[in-house]
């Protein structure tokens, strides 16, 4: 298989780039000379800032540095500030609307701003928070980080931002990122986009890259123009598989691989090459700095600069069950954690066998209360939860595709690939029971009966099951060329699936929304625009791509045997006029 594990997109215009902390500083060293003597060096939480200060700042002429973090809160204060957005739970909490200003104390910051406006000496003032200090410096760069590597920094020891919790419960890092430091640094990110001079690319350890602004600016306008893949990555799990590791030829030595993320805006990157510098960003930033483009004006109308559409592989082959689980009603998701819609989804079943299975939904008859006081028996140890009496246990075969609104118990079964298709929200996931495991860390896995038991469905039975999430199929067009079919998702769902069947190649129109997609059956594709706006784009079994709204209608042509049918499953947001 030729799935790439390291897609990019080739900038088309010319561009400035520089490739070490050699270059960078005789940059800005030169803007020195021109007379720019106030450079600002805004950095996302999780930026190496010792990394910076020994190969970068010491190579500058004639300056002041002046570390931003140390003008903040300190750690106890800004963890009192955002006490109730952290809350006492291991992995949820209330999502903050907070800006970052709100955690520099006034005094300190106009004491720095009346020192530096007296400095004879070059300035550089850098960290977290560096534009609160500085807000209109000669120069302004932004050293980002992608959410994967920041992931992967916290797991190896680091804290977070103006937190001292180096050896703290990596769920409750995790958790602080996504409620707290995420937010705040992408509200001030978005803000700074069009004032950028440069952005440095922090993610390799002592391997910087950087790009002007333009460029940068420039690259951003081209991608909402054309089709394009994220970076994907892998993760391990309890429960995680095999099939990825040899399919996708991932790293032979891992135990296993349960998760792809492999269409996730808010965790991937895009790694934009410009004429052979790749700089590696936060997909994120497309989906703020590009939105009405990206998602289309009737998206954007609807969820804002937030991407709707969420894809990801399950891979339980050789493994085990995911945990059963349940997802939150609109409403409680609303009141408990501040977030605006929650995550619906569906199981897309890339491959199967005999033993594959999905459990989905109560057996006729369950009564809530009994279900959870068996839940929360098991929750204390020493007795197995019996699941066959009270939850659903389907088959399921290759290309079935299940919907699960939220509210609906259900959990995959092994030996089995699945592709989820889902609304973003995905961190919002009530675990029930576990299957008597303990997480990679050796710690029991959390779960949320309490959360749970407020939104499990005991309508979603049987027979409501049966007739309304398992293969909604409906074929919408079908000519001699291939058809289309409708898959879902159900009703209650914004999100709309379609199932393209094709020997030679098809039409496919975008439905006013952004498409998420990807090539469920074949070995390749292209993806191909109608009046030559962009070169054809190449996509190979299992890879996960996007078109934007902006390109408005395009074209699959199957690149493989051409007597062999392909299939692309296309997600989109329902229009609802």
């Amino acid at each position: 298989m030729t799935y790439n594990l390291r897609p990019e997109i080739k900038i088309k215009q010319d561009s400035q780039t520089w490739t070490s902390y050699d270059q960078i500083a005789e940059e800005l060293n030169q803007q020195f000379v021109a007379g720019k003597k106030k450079i600002t060096l805004e950095c996302y939480p999780g930026v190496d800032l010792s990394e910076l200060e020994q190969q970068l700042f010491s190579k500058l002429t004639d300056v002041r540095l002046v570390k931003a973090d140390d003008y903040a809160y300190d750690a106890e204060t800004v963890t009192k500030k955002i006490a109730a957005n952290l809350t006492e739970d291991r992995v949820f909490g209330i999502l903050s609307h907070a800006t970052l200003d709100e955690f520099y104390p006034e005094y300190e910051v106009k004491q720095i701003q009346q020192e530096l406006a007296k400095e004879q000496k070059n300035i550089v003032v850098y960290g977290t928070g560096a534009t609160i200090l500085l807000p209109n410096p000669d120069i302004l760069c932004y050293a980002d980080l992608t959410r994967w590597e920041i992931q992967k920094r916290h797991r190896a020891g680091m804290p977070n931002w103006k937190a001292a919790n180096e050896h703290e419960d990596n769920l409750k890092k995790v958790k602080r990122g996504f409620f707290f430091e995420w937010r705040v640094a992408d509200r001030l990110k978005q803000k700074l986009t069009d004032q950028m001079d440069y952005l440095i690319d922090t993610n390799v350890p002592n391997q910087v890259k950087m790009v002007d602004g333009e460029s940068y600016r420039t690259a951003l306008d081209q991608i909402v123009a054309q089709p394009f893949r994220l970076v994907p990555y892998f993760d391990a799990s309890v429960w995680g598989g095999q099939w990825m590791k040899e399919e996708f030829n991932l790293d032979s030595e891992k135990e296993n691989y349960g998760w792809a993320f492999d269409g996730v805006p808010e965790e991937n990157s895009l790694c934009l090459n410009f004429s052979g510098t790749k700089i590696e960003i936060p997909a994120i930033n497309v989906v703020h700095q590009r939105p009405i483009s990206l998602l289309g004006k009737k998206v954007h109308a609807r969820f804002g600069n937030d991407f709707p559409i969420r894809f990801d592989y399950l891979d339980t082959v050789g493994g085990g069950n995911l945990s059963l689980q349940v997802h939150p009603r609109v409403d409680y998701i609303q009141e408990k954690f501040g977030m605006p819609y929650t995550q619906n989804e569906s199981y897309y079943i890339l491959q199967a066998s005999e033993k594959s299975t999905i459990y989905l939904g109560v057996k006729e008859g369950t009564e809530k209360a009994e279900l959870f006081d068996e839940l929360h028996r098991a929750e204390k140890g020493d007795y197995r939860f019996p699941d066959e009496k009270y939850i659903n246990c389907f088959p399921v075969k290759k290309h079935d595709h299940y919907s699960i609104p939220a509210g609906t118990i259900h959990c995959g079964g092994p030996d089995t690939v699945v592709l989820e298709i889902s609304q973003t929200p995905y961190i919002f996931t009530f675990k029930l029971w576990d299957w008597e495991r303990l997480g990679l860390d050796g710690i029991p896995r959390p779960v949320h009966l309490v959360h749970g038991e407020a939104n499990v469905n005991t309508d979603y039975d049987t027979a409501w099951v049966q007739d309304n999430l398992i293969n909604p199929f409906e074929t919408l067009y079908e000519d001699n060329e291939g058809r289309v079919e409708k898959t879902g998702l159900h009703e209650l769902e914004f999100i709309e699936t379609h199932r393209h069947w094709f020997k030679k190649e098809a039409k496919v129109k975008v439905h006013q929304s952004v498409n998420m997609l990807n090539l469920v059956e074949g070995e390749e594709i292209t993806v191909e625009s109608l009046d030559n706006s962009f070169a054809p784009f190449e996509i190979h079994y299992g890879e996960t791509f996007i078109v934007p709204e902006a390109v408005k209608e395009y074209k699959l042509v199957n690149q493989g045997d051409p007597a062999k049918e392909v299939a692309v499953i296309q997600a989109f947001v329902r229009n609802l006029a």
